[in-house]
């Protein structure tokens, strides 16, 4: 990567594809990806640029690894373990290890967040049948995430 990368408008920038969320699957919807900065071992992270279009989700997931989020453009939700929090721009998500977590766009506009990862991390667990039974034993939760 070079030392400085253009912004080029929106939330795009000179040379950063837009990447699919993950390469296959039925678990989110709408969204987006770009790294911005793939860290390398010295730095030890990557920050990456999701954006999550009206009626949208990220995958409701859990990991070792922690995120680090700052919501840049628009509006929407987030569940993070059994708490759903309304979120707009600068705020901050932590999210802790082994925490279920879901980001939706609930409003007629994207939902744009930087996240901050650490370059070597575990691959994301979805919930199993007694997860999701667990989870949407929670009223709010239940009606909240998306599977």
């Amino acid at each position: 990567m070079k030392n400085v990368v253009r912004h080029v408008g929106g939330h795009r920038w000179n040379g950063v594809p837009v990447l699919n969320y993950k390469e296959e699957g039925t678990h989110f919807k709408a969204i987006s990806r770009q790294i911005l900065f793939e860290g390398g071992p010295k730095l030890g992270a990557e920050l990456r640029y999701f954006e999550i279009e009206p009626g949208g989700h990220s995958t409701l997931e859990r990991h070792d690894h922690i995120h680090s989020v700052m919501v840049i453009r628009g509006r929407g939700h987030c569940l993070v373990g059994d708490t759903i929090y309304e979120i707009t721009g600068n705020d901050l998500i932590s999210v802790p290890t082994m925490t279920w977590h879901q980001f939706r766009a609930t409003t007629p506009e994207p939902l744009g967040f930087l996240c901050l990862v650490n370059i070597e991390r575990d691959r994301p667990e979805r919930p199993d049948e007694a997860n999701v039974a667990t989870l949407q034993a929670l009223p709010e939760v239940g009606e909240f995430i998306r599977l």
